[in-house]
C-alpha cells in the first residue's frame, strides 16, 4: 500500500482526506477516543503548518482552545505522541515551545481499517488502489448544457451537481435519466435501455446517491428502472 510519508508531499485535497480519516476513526470508538482525535483535529485545523511539517504552540494556547487545563494538555499530548501521530522535532526550552511533526504513514495505518466506512471510493483514494472496473465516459460532441432546474425536484437539482462536478459522466450516463416517483426515501429514474440501467446501477448508484442526498437528506436509496 502506498501512503503519504511527509506532510510537505500533501495537497490541499489530500489534506481533507487525512482530517475525514482520522474523524472515521474516532466514531468508530469509545467516546474517550472520540474526544482525543476531535482535539487532535481541531489543533490541526487551526495551527498546524503543513508545508513545514511543524506544530509550535504553547500548553496555555492548546488549554485555552481545547477548553481545558494544561495537565489535561500535557495528558493529551502524552497519549498522541503514544499513538506515534506526534513526534517531537525540538524539545521545549525556557521561552520555547516544543515543536512537533506528524507522522501521516502511522495516522494511516492506523485508520485504514476505517476508510471503506466513510465509502468505496474513499477507501481506493486512500490506498491508491486502481479501481477495478473504472467508469467509461462516452466521446460526446460539444459542451452539454445544464439541465433545467424550474421543476425544483430532488432528481433536477441533483443533476446539476453532476452536471458542476462530473460533465462527462453527467452527458454520458445521467442526463437521460428521468425521474419516475418517489416513495418516502426511496427515489426511482428511468433509464432509457436495460444495458444503460444497469451501467449506471453497477458504476455511478453510490455518487447519484451522494448528489441525491446533498439536495435532500432524506432520499436513502435511489433504484434504476427501465
Amino acid at each position: 500500500m502506498q501512503i503519504v510519508k511527509s506532510a510537505r508531499q500533501v495537497d490541499a485535497a489530500r489534506k481533507y482526506d487525512i482530517i475525514t480519516a482520522l474523524g472515521a476513526y474516532a466514531l468508530a470508538r469509545n467516546k474517550h477516543d472520540q474526544r482525543l482525535v476531535l482535539r487532535l483535529i481541531t489543533l490541526i485545523t487551526a495551527r498546524y503548518n503543513w508545508a513545514r511539517d511543524e506544530l509550535a504552540v504553547g500548553q496555555r494556547e492548546i488549554a485555552k482552545l481545547w477548553s481545558v487545563d494544561e495537565r489535561t494538555v500535557k495528558r493529551e499530548m502524552a497519549k498522541l505522541r503514544g499513538l506515534g501521530w506526534l513526534v517531537v522535532k525540538r524539545q521545549g526550552a525556557r521561552g520555547r515551545v516544543t515543536e512537533y511533526g506528524m507522522d501521516l504513514g502511522r495516522m494511516l495505518d492506523m485508520t485504514q481499517d476505517d476508510w471503506s466506512n466513510v465509502g468505496p471510493d474513499f477507501d481506493l483514494r486512500m490506498s491508491d488502489k486502481p479501481e477495478k472496473n473504472p467508469v467509461v465516459s462516452l466521446p460526446l460532441k460539444g459542451d452539454v448544457p445544464p439541465p433545467d432546474v424550474s421543476s425544483g425536484t430532488e432528481w433536477v437539482l441533483a443533476q446539476a451537481i453532476l452536471h458542476a462536478e462530473v460533465p462527462d459522466l453527467y452527458g454520458s450516463w445521467l442526463r437521460n435519466l428521468a425521474r419516475v416517483n418517489r416513495a418516502g426515501g426511496r427515489l426511482s429514474l428511468k433509464a432509457p435501455s436495460r444495458f444503460h440501467g444497469n451501467y449506471v446501477q453497477t458504476h455511478l448508484a453510490g455518487r447519484v446517491l451522494t448528489a441525491c442526498q446533498a439536495v435532500d437528506s432524506d432520499v436513502t436509496d435511489v433504484i434504476i428502472v427501465v
